[in-house]
């Protein structure tokens, strides 16, 4: 992945995002003279998969004054075990206290959409991932969202966006839109292949109005050398894609003669899909995952004050004091 300067928006740098709890709070520290050293702890409830963290070391970047602070974090795409610190931030309250709200969010959503990433990676065992998500979030989060799936372990992503600050270069295949507007498998596939540039990688997505193994058989023989693959995304309401079919239609092709043609595999796949997948062995080249990745559940964090002006403190029911962790390294 690129190591990218992440975009910081002006509604988040202003605090405009942030709890209005926390912005009373530092009128008030301000109004009485009061901006303490502090340290700050943020954890996880639960195991995943971290990513966020350059987002959060810019926006850190940006407001700690350079002399006395100390930010301490894992690493980008480090697994964390259940209420492990992965950011500690020492500095001046006023200079960060506001960002509390921005960095718990940016490392949940993020980590939540890398967790689930890792999830079909690790379920898929060495076949590419390819993250759809995008049809499942808001536009306003798209880039965060693949950049996190790829940072989880996703080969790629849909969105152009995605691609650009994960430092890919975006996956995707022919439309199954085009097929309904053209009219057939064999004008869609005719007409990507006449318009499309010569690196752009001719994947037909086959099934969406005739049988998969005729239509997968018909577009191998128009292109021959220059199909790269197939993409089945058999709909919900026909049984979908299954092992089974993956396999038949490996058969048909490589009996036909196109073993060069790869099998794409799309839909409503999660880690379970996928793993049956695995188990029965069937020959696919990559899953396209949609829905279990854009939709996945945010990791909650939690922030910690746990130093004042050098004094170990803690809200009630925590401990007081830095939690050592040997795994942080210093970052800022």
């Amino acid at each position: 992945m690129t190591n990218r300067e992440p975009e910081i928006s002006r509604a988040l740098l202003l605090g405009h995002t942030a709890d209005i709890a926390l912005h009373r709070a530092l009128e008030i520290l301000r109004n009485e003279s009061i901006n303490p050293e502090v340290v700050m702890e943020f954890s996880p409830e639960k195991p995943g998969v971290l990513a966020g963290i350059n987002d959060v070391k810019t926006l850190l970047n940006r407001n700690l004054p350079e002399t006395g602070r100390e930010v301490w974090a894992l690493d980008e795409a480090s697994s964390f075990d259940e209420n492990e610190v992965v950011l500690r931030v020492r500095g001046p309250y006023a200079s960060f206290g506001l960002y509390e709200t921005a960095i718990n969010g940016i490392l949940s959503s993020s980590a939540g959409w890398a967790t689930a990433a890792r999830e079909c990676v690790d379920a898929a065992d060495g076949v590419p991932i390819v993250s759809l998500g995008a049809h499942h979030v808001h536009p306003s989060v798209v880039g965060v969202m693949d950049y996190s799936a790829v940072t989880g372990g996703a080969s790629s992503c849909s969105s152009v966006l995605g691609a650009r600050l994960a430092g890919v270069t975006a996956s995707g295949t022919m439309a199954a839109t085009l097929v309904i507007i053209m009219g057939d498998t064999r004008s869609a596939v005719e007409a990507f292949d006449r318009n499309m540039p010569p690196e752009v990688q001719r994947v037909a997505v086959v099934g969406t109005i005739g049988d998969e193994a005729i239509e997968a058989i018909e577009v191998s023989r128009m292109l021959r050398d220059r199909l790269r693959g197939v993409r089945l995304e058999t709909a919900q309401t026909r049984g979908g894609v299954t092992p089974d079919l993956v396999h038949e239609l490996r058969a048909r092709l490589d009996q036909a003669g196109y073993n060069h043609v790869d099998i794409f595999v799309s839909g409503d796949l999660d880690p379970e899909k996928i793993q049956a997948f695995t188990d029965e062995r069937a020959p696919v080249a990559a899953f396209g995952i949609g829905f279990h990745i854009g939709a996945a559940r945010p990791i909650k964090f939690q922030a910690k004050i746990k130093e004042l002006e050098g004094r170990p403190v803690a809200r009630r029911g925590f401990v007081p004091g830095i939690t050592l962790n040997p795994r942080l390294t210093r970052v800022l």
